[in-house]
């Protein structure tokens, strides 16, 4: 399919690896041109360097944390007036919420809430006289399906999603946007971490804790970032102008609702 978007202009946030970085290789793939992002400088112009050659795609890599007021300055700084935004951000870490302090609750909305929205706020109306515009924030399937030690997360994404309900509804007449991807159980460098510090915890391999996280997902295998990234692009195609306000789970069928 022809997505209709060469040529137009995205962000991708936090994309020097994982599933930013296969949402920034589908959009270029597309015809984008893309700016993407990170806080490690190497992995950064490495992501870059391997867009270029694969998609022949312009790719800008800028450096820095997008939770800072410098960070947000210099994506912006280099893409003023995107046709496309993908907002991500790492997660707090798993962690118990009888021992989060005021102040790590406060950067975690932050993280996961509230540069989102500043984001917006600072392209949608460029998006709007434009009369094109897709946001695409990526969250986590424990919007839907709240996990004890990710609470923090799970709250401040949900936030996120109830907060532009009524704003994706606002801007929708000016073919704009805004609609949410909330991923499973992906293959990605964080997913291993997190199933090595499982199988250390339980005193098993690390083969026998990912057997058992892929247990747990009804397709039995874990996502690959690939067809992520495909669903991104595919959400910021032309084609896509009549969906928006909307949360596209990607889990495998982990999520046992029918809705």
């Amino acid at each position: 399919m022809n997505l209709g978007i060469a040529g137009r202009k995205a962000i991708v946030c936090a994309s020097s690896r994982g599933l930013g970085r296969a949402c920034a290789f589908a959009l270029a793939q597309a015809g984008c041109e893309v700016v993407i992002n990170g806080r490690d400088a190497k992995a950064l112009e490495t992501t870059a360097a391997e867009l270029r050659q694969a998609t022949g795609a312009k790719v800008i890599a800028v450096q820095g944390d997008v939770a800072t007021p410098a960070g947000q300055a210099a994506l912006l700084g280099a893409c003023p007036e995107p046709d496309i935004l993908v907002n991500n951000n790492a997660g707090p870490p798993f962690r118990d919420f009888r021992e989060l302090t005021r102040q790590q609750m406060i950067d975690g909305v932050i993280a996961n809430m509230v540069v989102a929205v500043e984001l917006a706020q600072k392209v949608i109306d460029p998006m709007v006289a434009g009369k094109f515009g897709r946001i695409v924030n990526i969250t986590s399937g424990s919007v839907k399906m709240p996990l004890a030690g990710l609470d923090l997360s799970s709250g401040a994404r949900a936030g996120l999603t109830a907060f532009f309900a009524g704003v994706a509804r606002s801007v929708a007449g000016a073919n704009v946007t805004i609609n949410f991807l909330l991923p499973g159980t992906f293959d990605t460098e964080r997913l291993a971490s997190n199933i090595a510090a499982n199988a250390k915890n339980r005193g098993i391999s690390f083969d026998q804790a990912k057997a058992d996280r892929i247990a747990t997902v009804p397709a039995k295998r874990l996502g690959t970032p690939d067809e992520f990234g495909a669903a991104c692009a595919f959400l910021c195609s032309a084609q896509a102008g009549y969906i928006t306000g909307q949360n596209l789970l990607i889990d495998g069928g982990a999520f046992p609702g029918a809705m």
